[in-house]
């Protein structure tokens, strides 16, 4: 049997989803961004794809205007530091130009989103994977999710796929 991604992470809340009429479950991973629709908690194969936009992306575009800008050098981990909220290590510019650089990033993706007609004002929007986690804040600050819902376990794909596998060869 095979799965989406986005949907074995979804698997580990499917209780919640299914009574919800529609839930987008957006998979905010390293190198892609993948989604799909569930109705009724089930999922709509027909709106289900893979971006090639996830964070490795935004950490390059990051990187690359700090380089510029500040003729200085940053580290992923120091990214996600400021992405977490944590400042004190990096000068008040660097720490901006990450927060703006994310804004925007999120912000293009959810226009990539709505422009293959999926609507993030409605419904639940579920968001699953370490992108997520990281740019948590920058979702809730878009004004574009009506109802975000966040999956806070890194390992949520895996526990889904688990799960997945447990009920495809015993039936439970």
């Amino acid at each position: 049997m095979c799965f989406p991604q986005s949907y074995a992470a979804a698997v580990t809340i499917l209780k919640s989803l299914r009574d919800k009429p529609k839930a987008l479950v957006v998979d905010q991973g390293g190198m892609t961004t993948d989604f799909l629709l569930l109705k009724d908690g089930v999922g709509d194969l027909s709106v289900c794809d893979s971006l090639e936009y996830g964070v490795i992306t935004l950490y390059n575009k990051i990187k690359s205007k700090v380089s510029a800008e500040l003729n200085m050098l940053m580290e992923e981990s120091e990214i996600d530091a400021v992405l977490l909220g944590r400042t004190e290590h990096v000068p008040d510019k660097v720490a901006e130009i990450v927060e703006q650089q994310a804004q925007v990033f999120v912000n293009d993706l959810f226009s990539t989103l709505r422009e293959r007609g999926l609507e993030l004002k409605s419904g639940t929007v579920v968001f699953v994977g370490g992108g997520a986690i990281l740019l948590r804040r920058q979702i809730e600050a878009s004004g574009k999710v009506g109802n975000p819902l966040f999956v806070e376990d890194i390992q949520a794909n895996v526990k889904g796929y688990e799960m997945l596998y447990q009920y495809a060869v015993n039936g439970r």
